[in-house]
Parts: C-alpha cells; structure tokens; sequence
C-alpha cells in the first residue's frame, strides 16, 4: 500500500533536483511522519516503501529520477524533469 505524501520542505536553492529537501505525511495511527528526501529514496529503492500523491482526485505514484548531472531525486511519474507535483504540495510545519 502507498503512503501518501501531503507536504514536503524545500532548500532555497533554484536547482529543482536540490529542491526537495524532505517529505512528511500522516500515519493511520493520526502521528505525523517526516522524513528527508534521501531516506524516502533509499526507501523506494529497497522497497520498503511506495509513495504518492494525489492530484485531481487521482493517485500518482512517486519514483526515483536521476538528473542530467547523476543525482537521485524523487519525483511523481506524471511529471517531465522538474517534480511539479511534489513541489505543488503545502510545506510541512
């Protein structure tokens, strides 16, 4: 079963495989998860873990990209280079 991912932290920095700097979401115990980026992609790899996101009412699964220059970020399979879909969502307090 995928969890879903309701908000994330960003860097300030403009690189949007940077960006993403942590995600975080609710348990079904009600308890807030929050984790960084590099463990929710150690966690998709291993398969541990699944994530997404729902957009429009349609759940999009999360997956490992790596950018133009070999770095591992997460993105949602809808999206192109840059994760719109994850960067769209609220930042986690």
């Amino acid at each position: 079963m995928a969890i879903e991912i309701l908000c994330i932290r960003k860097s300030d920095r403009d690189n949007p495989y940077e960006r993403i700097t942590h995600i975080g979401g609710v348990n079904p115990d009600k308890t807030s998860w929050f984790i960084t980026q590099q463990k929710a992609i150690e966690g998709i790899e291993s398969g541990k873990w699944e994530f997404c996101v729902y957009k429009d009412g349609r759940r999009v699964m999360v997956i490992v990209a790596i950018s133009r220059f070999g770095n591992k970020y997460i993105k949602t399979e809808a999206d192109g280079e840059e994760p719109n879909n994850l960067l769209s969502l609220p930042e986690c307090p």
